[in-house]
């Protein structure tokens, strides 16, 4: 059975016992109710139903439920509640890993796989926070490090630019290459014993055909604490023409789905440039923001302000004290 997740949580909910008061405070507003209706049908008109007429009493309802609301709302204040928010990271290292294989050549998008796949990993560059590093991987028999990790987006745009095709396609060297990368970037000097925070991005079209598994390569890169990002590029019907021959190359999900999963990222697909920006936009936006804690005690401060406001002016209008 799955576990529910709580609404709301509290930096302090030890402090939400003080809520327990809440019921003892409408026990008692509900037997004074009780006291001064019994006692009117005893005894008659007491001076309390003289000041007030019996149409008002709605009032002092309003009055004292607010008022509790506003208890509430401040003992909800005092836990201190939190919510997760989205804060960019200050420092990261990214390794964008890029396919190179002969498939990348085919042209189901235009005016090929590689050219629009260089043309927005360019523009990715320019969604990251300014303080991460980016390396540039390309892989296709083998694999290297283009660019080792640096904040010159300059240099890595224009490594980009270069990149040429070449035979064969061998995924999980690309991973092995990009964690090699990782291991380039050097301490953070204010927190020098933290592992460097990163991910990969790696776009590929193709199936490994030569080099070490594509999962074991990601249960590493997980085991080091570095998700892979995996987008499978190109569409079911791409091809190359070979020798005068048109050779089919299908895009390979399946295989990129699972080096996500394996490495604890996420799996995204796209089949066509404008699909392609898209999902870099979205790992940008998972890459550089992290989840963070942060107290939203003004919000519920702000409840407790509205309801007190609501009781007063419900006291005022009935000129009178509360039973």
């Amino acid at each position: 059975m799955a576990m529910m997740t709580p609404l709301i949580s509290f930096f302090h909910p030890e402090r939400l016992w003080l809520l327990l008061l809440i019921p003892v405070l409408l026990v008692v507003y509900y037997a004074l109710v009780r006291r001064s209706a019994q006692r009117s049908r005893r005894f008659g008109i007491d001076n309390l139903d003289r000041v007030l007429p019996k149409q008002a009493s709605w009032k002092r309802h309003i009055a004292v439920f607010a008022a509790i609301g506003s208890l509430a709302s401040l003992t909800v204040a005092f836990s201190q509640p939190k919510d997760s928010v989205n804060v960019p990271r200050e420092r990261a290292t990214i390794v964008v890993a890029i396919d190179v294989s002969r498939s990348m050549e085919a042209t189901d998008i235009d005016p090929n796989r590689l050219v629009a796949a260089k043309a927005a990993a360019q523009n990715f560059l320019g969604m990251l926070p300014r303080g991460f590093n980016v390396s540039l991987v390309a892989f296709a028999g083998s694999s290297s490090i283009i660019v080792p990790p640096t904040p010159d987006r300059g240099l890595v745009g224009r490594a980009i630019e270069n990149l040429a095709l070449a035979p064969s396609t061998a995924i999980g060297e690309g991973i092995y290459s990009s964690l090699d990368a990782m291991a380039l970037v050097p301490p953070d000097p204010n927190r020098p014993d933290e592992p460097t925070p990163g991910a990969i991005v790696l776009l590929s079209d193709g199936f490994t055909n030569i080099g070490r598994s594509s999962a074991a390569a990601a249960r590493d890169s997980k085991a080091a604490g570095y998700p892979i990002y995996t987008i499978a590029y190109g569409t079911p019907n791409g091809y190359v023409v070979s020798n005068g021959r048109r050779e089919p190359v299908p895009v390979n999900t399946a295989e990129l789905a699972t080096v996500a999963r394996e490495s604890g990222g996420e799996a995204f697909k796209a089949g066509s440039a404008n699909e392609l920006q898209k999902v870099y936009a979205s790992i940008a936006s998972s890459v550089g923001y992290e989840k963070v804690d942060q107290e939203v005690t003004e919000l519920y401060a702000g409840i407790a302000l509205g309801f007190a406001i609501l009781a007063s002016l419900a006291v005022a209008s009935l000129a009178a004290r509360w039973p």
